[in-house]
Order: structure tokens, then sequence, then C-alpha cells
């Protein structure tokens, strides 16, 4: 069990290869969730991650607190693609892959 304080929640957004799709998530465990989306690019076509092959992380948040954490997610599931752009931009002006350093 984690001491108080010390737990891990993130917001994330992947996107595909060409960046023509968004997907915003919540997890506790960012490198197994990006694993799953990309397993379900391979083997799950009915998931909109598998579906688009979205699952090349271009921006996180983390969180201590999972409340956080859910309300951060569907305040940017509600923002319009433009100002998702935007975030990803301020936090990673390439728009690189950071699957490798997480």
């Amino acid at each position: 069990m984690k001491p108080l304080g010390l737990h891990n929640y993130f917001v994330y957004i992947v996107t595909n290869a060409t960046k023509t799709v968004l997907y915003v998530g919540v997890t506790n465990n960012l490198r197994a969730r990006l694993y799953q989306h990309m397993q379900d690019a391979i083997t799950d076509k009915l998931h909109f991650t598998g579906k688009y092959n979205a699952y090349f992380l271009v921006y996180w948040e983390r969180f201590d607190s999972i409340e956080d954490a859910i309300s951060r997610e569907k305040q940017l599931k509600g923002w319009r693609r433009s100002k998702k752009e935007a975030l990803i931009s301020e936090f990673n002006p390439e728009w690189r892959f950071l699957n490798d350093e997480v």
C-alpha cells in the first residue's frame, strides 16, 4: 500500500501515427495503459484507440487524486480539438511521441 500523497493518476492524450485523431484518457498506470492501447490497435478494432490506431502519447498530466484526474479528463474531453492541440503544443511543441519516456 502506498503512503498517502504518493498516488499517481494520469490524464493523457494519445494520437495515431498521422496525428489525425486525439483520444483523452485517465489511468493509474500510464505505461500499462499505453501498452493496452497498442494491443487494441492490433487485436481489438471495437474500441476507439484500436479502431484508429491511437496509441502514440503526446501529452500527459499527473495527479495525486483520482477525483482530480477524472475531473480534468472530463474537462479536456469537452474541449474542441483546436484547444486540445494548443495544450499539446505548449507541453510538447514538436508533438513527439513520448511513449518511450514513460
